[in-house]
């Protein structure tokens, strides 16, 4: 019954048709509340008053065992999930239930959570990436010096090679590399930072030793996995670390969608083909045909993930003085889907680029075709060098071109 349940109600796709196991559970509840635990025992250790050895250990004891029914029906009570979940610990945490969450706010647990699934999701993403990369680069590297036509406007210009487009690609891949690098390194802790980030809760608790107070945020920072914490919050970080964030892979999903573009087109020329297995089905209806469904499939979401970099700068925008919670639902949401979504199309990428086929005698014959038309910026060159005039010859090139064009499509249609 539970089973038929499931597939009565809405499952997005990111989760139930493409993300990773990983990536799924870096940004499932489970991750998220027992990280909230992790933190309420963080702050009791780094106290340092009179906080009990057992009242720890018995939070430590249930850190990952979360009632998640009864933490649904607290919320449904009180209207307040972080509450709802310390109401949740602190059943299971008797003698630690009056230290939970003691000086604290909802975004010591909120925000410090998700800097740490950001910082976690980068950590999936990169070595996604440098795959992609070191696969691209081997097949850049195996057809250097294979000739194919190069496109301008779509229209055919000038010889290029098969490893020098994909060199394109490689070099927009690897401004994407750096883009994540830096987005992920520069992520700080939010730490803890009191209602509205001037610590003055932890202030009374240590009876305005400020030394006190410094010293306890450094070392939660240390205990959560962070060299740094940000120096000024509200009461949230900055909502530009999103930005920062999302806008890293939003520029990945342009330069993917560039990727699977082009590949889509050369498809169409039939000169490079993404994997196609053998029992694969291209149409329902006409067999013959071979779709870049990868490809397409890349794109698709591509376009999402760039459509997601909207929300945080509107979110950064809009929040009023020290915070307001219109921010809250929205990040819900373009938070976790953007990660999800770059990570699909990265383990999709990778497969294509694992699995390229590249057909030399099609390209061969497509610049067979063309080779008479791009000689005439050779011919340019040539009679500019005996003493003509470039403007001149390149027009009148121009016209007796353009006119064998005509005439051989005319030939060639009727």
């Amino acid at each position: 019954m539970a089973l038929a349940d499931e597939f009565s109600k809405y499952r997005s796709p990111l989760v139930s048709r493409y993300a990773s196991k990983e990536m799924a559970f870096n940004f499932s509840d489970r991750k998220k509340f027992s990280t909230w635990r992790k933190l309420w025992i963080y702050l009791a250790q780094a106290l340092g008053l009179p906080i009990t050895d057992a009242q720890i250990a018995e939070m430590e004891t249930h850190a990952e065992d979360i009632d998640f029914s009864m933490a649904a029906d607290e919320e449904r009570k009180l209207r307040h999930d972080v509450m709802a979940h310390v109401h949740t610990f602190a059943h299971y945490c008797p003698t630690a239930a009056p230290i939970i969450h003691l000086g604290a706010t909802s975004c010591y647990v909120g925000d410090n959570t998700d800097l740490i699934m950001l910082r976690d999701g980068f950590d999936i993403l990169l070595p996604k990436l440098a795959r992609v990369l070191d696969r691209l680069a081997n097949f850049a590297e195996k057809y250097a010096d294979l000739p194919t036509l190069g496109f301008t406007h779509y229209q055919p210009a000038q010889l290029t090679t098969v490893g020098k487009r994909a060199s394109l690609w490689l070099q927009d891949l690897c401004m994407d590399m750096r883009n994540l690098e830096r987005a992920r390194d520069d992520l700080r802790f939010r730490g803890v930072k009191g209602t509205t980030g001037t610590q003055a809760s932890f202030l009374q608790l240590f009876q305005g030793d400020h030394d006190k107070v410094e010293e306890l945020d450094r070392m939660v920072t240390e205990k959560a996995g962070f060299k740094k914490a940000y120096l000024v919050t509200g009461q949230t970080y900055s909502r530009k670390v999103d930005i920062d964030c999302l806008s890293s892979l939003a520029s990945l999903g342009s330069t993917v969608h560039k990727i699977c573009t082009d590949i889509r087109l050369l498809a169409n020329l039939k000169e490079i083909e993404e994997p196609f297995e053998k029992e694969q089905i291209g149409s329902s209806a006409m067999p013959y045909k071979r779709n870049p469904m990868r490809a397409e499939r890349c794109c698709s979401l591509a376009r999402h993930l760039v459509a997601l970099m909207a929300d945080p700068l509107q979110t950064a925008a809009v929040q009023w003085l020290e915070r307001t919670l219109d921010d809250s639902a929205n990040r819900r949401i373009s938070l976790p889907e953007s990660f999800l979504t770059a990570d699909i199309i990265l383990s999709t990428l990778q497969n294509i680029t694992e699995g390229l086929v590249v057909y030399p005698k099609v390209i061969e014959r497509h610049i067979r075709h063309e080779l008479p038309f791009m000689a005439t910026e050779n011919i340019i060159m040539a009679m500019v060098k005996a003493g003509g005039n470039r403007q001149v010859r390149r027009d009148r090139l121009h016209t007796r071109v353009s006119v064998e064009l005509f005439l051989s499509f005319c030939s060639s249609t009727f």
